[in-house]
């Protein structure tokens, strides 16, 4: 059960990774067809924006969402030694390197990873966390987290982030092209044929409807990878109820103050705790279905 739900998990996500891809690419060859005459152009100016946009998120990814949450570097054991060495003991049953520790001054219980691989990731937590989770249910916490860089969720978190600024960098830079003088002109489509006219319509619901397309696929990927991070956690800790019991502390609790918006898919469960009118629009999977995942492991 448990392996087929780590395996299951995997397809999705590969599925949803190639969805954002295919529809980056829609909507490089929709702006540039619709304002820069181009499709080809829109295609490349994507995979250039693309590329330029991840070089520099993984070059900084960590320090940006660090300082996003106002987290704070723990650099020696003595800070905070029951995180330290839960990070340090789930590190080493995960067998990743042992990742940077920051603390957030918080009263509400949450955690997070980030980085761009594991050799350069990034664990933080909550006062809150350790103040009012035992042993057991920190673990299952931090081993979760583990699991995220250990199945480099930290990087497609992070790209999933990059591809969204893509489409919302693409429809600015093609209505600026358009603005400023570029683009197809009413004269350049006079002659056009009804095959024109219908190519012409879908790529501007294309450039319309992307920035929503690419929102809900950053968060269908978010909830996906938090099923299998939890059923990794599992794997680390051999121990279901440390997990569960964390969960319902955290998700009975109050909402965090120092998150920030950008960054609140990242944390194990939604740091505003806001209640969305439907899970196509919500950051992470309801906490009650994580739970009874986990029962049945």
């Amino acid at each position: 059960m448990l392996y087929q739900q780590i395996r299951n998990n995997k397809i999705k996500t590969f599925g949803v990774m190639f969805f954002f891809m295919l529809l980056v690419t829609c909507v490089g060859a929709a702006v540039g067809y619709i304002f820069m005459g181009s499709t080809r152009g829109g295609i490349l100016l994507a995979v250039i924006l693309g590329l330029v946009y991840m070089f520099v998120m993984m070059g900084q990814s960590t320090a940006v969402v660090m300082q996003m949450n106002n987290a704070q570097p723990i650099t020696d054991a003595s800070q905070a030694p029951e995180l330290w060495h839960t990070v340090e003991d789930m590190a080493l049953v995960g067998q990743v390197p042992m990742p940077a520790v920051y603390i957030i001054h918080d009263p509400s219980p949450n955690a997070f990873a980030t980085g761009p691989d594991p050799e350069h990731a990034a664990v933080a937590a909550t006062t809150g966390l350790l103040d009012r989770l035992n042993r057991e249910e920190l673990e299952g916490v931090i081993a979760h987290e583990i699991s995220h860089i250990k199945n480099y969720d930290i990087r497609l978190q992070t790209t999933a982030v990059v591809l969204t600024a893509v489409v919302s960098a693409l429809i600015n830079m093609g209505m600026n092209s358009f603005i400023w003088g570029g683009g197809r002109r009413r004269d350049d489509r006079e002659e056009s044929n009804p095959l024109d006219i219908v190519m012409l319509i879908l790529a501007l619901l294309a450039v319309v409807l992307a920035p929503l397309a690419a929102t809900l696929t950053q968060l269908a990927l978010s909830r996906n990878r938090e099923y299998l991070a939890d059923a990794s956690a599992v794997v680390l800790t051999r121990n279901p109820y440390g997990l569960i019991s964390a969960l319902e502390k955290i998700s009975n609790s109050q909402p965090m103050r120092a998150a920030n918006v950008g960054s609140a898919s990242l944390y194990i469960a939604d740091p505003f705790k806001q209640r969305s009118w439907s899970q196509l629009f919500a950051t992470h999977p309801p906490v009650a279905d994580r739970i009874a995942r986990l029962e049945k492991m």
